[in-house]
């Protein structure tokens, strides 16, 4: 099965929180409303260092996908 590089995520215990998780290398849920990031697997710390560009870039890319998600669900309504 071929995931999606993004996913949105819900939990009413979270109301507050805008989840977006990103299933490739390095995956990691982010908060878009806190900016929280959470990996899904153990980065060394050199690696995490190697990563930086990289993880900005993703984090700009989720922010982006959750805008494009909100506004097509938002046009279907």
């Amino acid at each position: 099965m071929k995931l999606p590089r993004f996913l949105l995520g819900d939990n009413t215990d979270f109301q507050d929180s805008i989840f977006v998780i990103h299933t490739e290398y390095p995956r990691f849920i982010i908060d878009l409303s806190t900016d929280d990031l959470q990996f899904w697997e153990d980065i060394n710390p050199a690696e995490k260092e190697d990563l930086k560009e990289e993880t900005e870039n993703l984090i700009k890319e989720a922010s982006e996908f959750y805008d494009r998600e909100v506004e097509r669900y938002t046009n279907e309504n």
